[in-house]
């Protein structure tokens, strides 16, 4: 896993080149809109793209990490199914019921039978590299869905020097971010993890918590705001030190969020002494977000190091899936 996220730049370059390099068939028609299907570590590149495009979209993208599909789907709507493995049996019904709609259907896939399908029916397929931990090929899936966009019209600019630009900077800092990650472990070691991040920043938020759950083997919960000013906040009640607040900060979170940060902290400090603030790098929210993934992911690495969990092992979700196959 460390050697994974030490590379995860070279990852993003060889999936831009892959992603550039496939050949896609043609499209003539005018997507309404968008549904991207996909769950854990290859559903989160969608949650976090639809924040990045929301002001450049020409149509609504919506997040699907279950079993059915949402009504609206029609011949009308591009359906971008994502499975690094191929097999996840969820993202397989979702693309049998979208089939069945007669939804345009594109796919990012390693292999497996979502692979098999889209080459049988010459469904638009951009094939990634195989054989790692799905949550650990976030920079191979991430960048095709952008193309995919693009090639359908959904979007018209082009992010390709936002990516560009985030290598250069995730690689300039690297030594930094290691170092931050290094002292962000040491507080939350033996803690409970409650991360907040602007609504435009949700899908890191959520990267950053599924990281902690699978790599470190720790629980922990996330929120957004303004929401959780309406709601959760009204929860700190009680002192607890073995909570400890995770804000990621950005330069363009919106200023009365930026004040509703700084007035939440005055509410934090009164229930737990730790209180984290992790501020982002880059010019663009696809750099920003990219830098905190990064930095988020050598976090995780440090925490599940410094517990002396394994890494990699997810026993309990190939048991879950051994059970399920069994029906």
């Amino acid at each position: 896993m460390r050697n994974l996220i030490e590379n995860f730049t070279k990852h993003i370059i060889e999936s831009l080149s892959i992603s550039d390099s496939t050949t896609l068939n043609l499209f003539n028609g005018k997507i309404e809109n968008v549904l991207i299907c996909g769950l854990g570590g290859s559903g989160i590149g969608g949650s976090i793209i639809s924040q990045i495009v929301a002001q450049d979209a020409n149509c609504p993208i919506t997040i699907n990490k279950d079993y059915k599909i949402p009504a609206f789907v029609n011949e009308n709507t591009l359906v971008v199914c994502c499975s690094y493995s191929g097999n996840t049996e969820e993202s397989l019904e979702m693309l049998a019921q979208a089939e069945a709609k007669n939804a345009v259907i594109a796919c990012v896939t390693s292999g497996g039978k979502l692979q098999e399908i889209a080459t049988s029916k010459n469904y638009n397929h951009i094939i990634i590299p195989d054989g790692h931990p799905p949550r650990a090929a976030f920079g191979f899936g991430f960048p095709p869905i952008f193309y995919l966009l693009k090639h359908y019209n959904v979007i018209s600019a082009d992010y390709i020097t936002q990516f560009n630009n985030a290598i250069r900077t995730i690689n300039t800092e690297e030594e930094n971010i290691i170092n931050e990650a290094k002292s962000v472990t040491e507080k939350l070691y033996n803690k409970i993890p409650v991360i907040y991040s602007d609504a435009n920043y949700e899908g890191v938020a959520i990267r950053f918590r599924q990281q902690i759950n699978e790599n470190s083997k720790m629980l922990c919960w996330h929120h957004v705001i303004p929401e959780m000013n309406h709601n959760e906040l009204v929860g700190w009640t009680t002192k607890n030190d073995d909570l400890a607040v995770v804000i990621f900060r950005n330069e363009d979170d919106y200023f009365r969020t930026q004040k509703r940060m700084e007035i939440n902290k005055t509410v934090f400090s009164n229930y737990t002494s730790t209180i984290l603030e992790i501020y982002s790098k880059g010019n663009s929210q696809l750099e920003r977000a990219l830098y905190l993934v990064h930095l988020g992911d050598w976090i995780s690495l440090l925490l599940g190091e410094k517990k002396g969990v394994d890494i990699t092992e997810v026993d309990v979700i190939t048991n879950l899936k051994n059970e399920l196959a069994k029906i």
